[in-house]
């Protein structure tokens, strides 16, 4: 039986559906804080278990006869560590025969602040001496996509990552990734670095947002502090602003640039092209 955490987002949801290709609903478990926003998971036949990281005794009943459990990091930056810790804890527990952590790309060396939680998780777990594996994953295309309508409003596309080269990939491709690994045998001790196949500058992609939409789309670079004000003008909380202007100054240190070609290797074809990606953003 396979258990996925984190089960009502959006990743979570990606793993779910590429799982049910190849098994039975049945041997699904599908964990959340809110039973009730996956409904549609559980009239598909899926197990649905409450689970809070934050309440341990839930975990030890949605980790209970799990083979494989899909560790999703919680979304709570800043509370991840005690939350991933309850986790893995119930895991051992559990006796889970392996565990699949999503990480964030080289969390060992990563300038990116919000790696820490990620590092401080990698080493809980090999402390806890269970079977496990670890994602790394990179970016995701769609958190810059999420800016292209005010792009085009404005006709600039803003952030502080000067002309690092940026290696996401869809969603759904490391959803891919996530059930080829739970899937599969002998993956306890393995490290996947997981980034798309192309990667881009902003300067790019305010030019691909540009050839298809028809409108004069620039990228315009600010200092870190500029773009967090600016973030922040546009009405987005103080740890979300300063989350994605500290991102955007580790882009440009290298930090979401990988040219290894492990996630499309694990999921057999080529990561999602950008010009596709941007292509349903506009669309």
């Amino acid at each position: 039986m396979i258990v996925v955490t984190g089960a009502s987002g959006q990743l979570g949801r990606l793993v779910i559906k590429e799982l049910l290709k190849t098994l039975p609903a049945s041997e699904i478990v599908a964990a959340v804080r809110t039973p009730e926003k996956v409904s549609d998971l559980a009239a598909l036949g899926v197990q649905v278990r409450l689970a809070d990281y934050a309440q341990p005794a839930t975990l030890d009943a949605a980790f209970k006869g799990a083979g494989q459990l899909l560790l999703i990091s919680s979304s709570e930056v800043g509370q991840r560590l005690p939350q991933h810790r309850n986790a893995i804890d119930a895991a051992k527990r559990a006796g889970v025969g392996l565990v699949a952590y999503t990480s964030v790309l080289r969390a060992e060396t990563s300038p990116l602040g919000l790696a820490a939680e990620h590092k401080a998780t990698e080493a809980l777990l090999k402390a806890s001496g269970l079977p496990h594996v670890v994602l790394r994953n990179g970016w995701y295309t769609e958190n810059y996509l999420a800016s292209a309508p005010a792009a085009l409003q404005h006709g600039a596309y803003i952030g502080s990552a000067g002309e690092g080269r940026i290696a996401s990939a869809a969603r759904a491709d490391y959803a891919a990734a996530a059930a080829a690994v739970l899937t599969s045998a002998d993956q306890a001790g393995k490290v996947y670095e997981l980034a798309g196949d192309e990667a881009y500058t902003l300067t790019e992609l305010a030019a691909e947002i540009s050839r298809q939409s028809g409108k004069t789309v620039v990228y315009q670079n600010l200092a870190e502090a500029d773009f967090k004000e600016a973030l922040l003008g546009a009405g987005l909380p103080e740890h979300v602003a300063g989350l994605l202007s500290d991102s955007d100054l580790g882009v440009s240190k290298g930090a979401l640039f990988d040219d290894g070609h492990q996630l499309s290797r694990l999921i057999g074809r080529p990561t999602t092209a950008l010009a596709t990606l941007v292509e349903a953003a506009l669309a």
